[in-house]
């Protein structure tokens, strides 16, 4: 139980492939739990998300790589590719709007705190996939791979796609992190 330890570990693997260190169940099982275990806002559970493996997660980088007809690199997309699997955050739309009708004072925060919750998941996520020795990366091609990947896994409409993050087995080591002067991010006032 050491949240600096996991977050000093969590960093943006671009260079992974399809050998896990573990079983793909045990990479299941952590995103079941994380994700019921996030919390967000009026306990909306808003939060979807689709774990993409084997010929899905080839499929989802292809299709990506389609939609963007080329403008995106053939070597970064079969970065992302070469990985064992992606997850794929979204948040459904209705039940965003189910809690505005019910709280209209706080109707325009709830499409936020959605966003807010699936930040957390997010990190929480790549966090215990590190743990697992496992790497990952976020990355964000929504809007523009919206309508593909609705079509790629039938989704319904009400599904909003925030970020794919694609893991694998760790193929190198992303360089050190500078230290930064944190004074310039946070102010300690008493």
């Amino acid at each position: 139980m050491n949240i600096i330890k996991a977050l000093e570990k969590r960093r943006t693997y671009y260079n992974i492939n399809k050998e896990l260190p573990v079983k793909e169940e045990e990479v299941i099982k952590l995103v079941q739990e994380v994700t019921e275990l996030v919390p967000d806002a009026f306990n909306m559970k808003s939060s979807r998300v689709i774990v993409a493996l084997g010929e899905k997660q080839d499929l989802v980088w292809d299709s990506i790589y389609d939609v963007f007809g080329g403008e995106v690199p053939r070597e970064k997309i079969n970065s992302f590719k070469a990985g064992a699997g992606t997850v794929l955050y979204f948040y459904d739309r209705d039940v965003v709007e189910a809690l505005q009708g019910q709280f209209p004072l706080y109707a325009a925060n709830f499409p936020i705190w959605a966003n807010h919750s699936s930040g957390m998941l997010q990190l929480s996520i790549w966090s215990g996939l590190r743990e697992l020795g496992i790497g990952a990366s976020l990355q964000h091609y929504n809007p523009v791979i919206d309508a593909k990947i609705h079509e790629l896994f039938d989704l319904p409409e009400s599904y909003i796609l925030i970020a794919q993050m694609p893991f694998g087995g760790i193929v190198e080591e992303p360089d050190a992190k500078e230290k930064e002067d944190i004074s310039k991010r946070v102010r300690i006032e008493k």
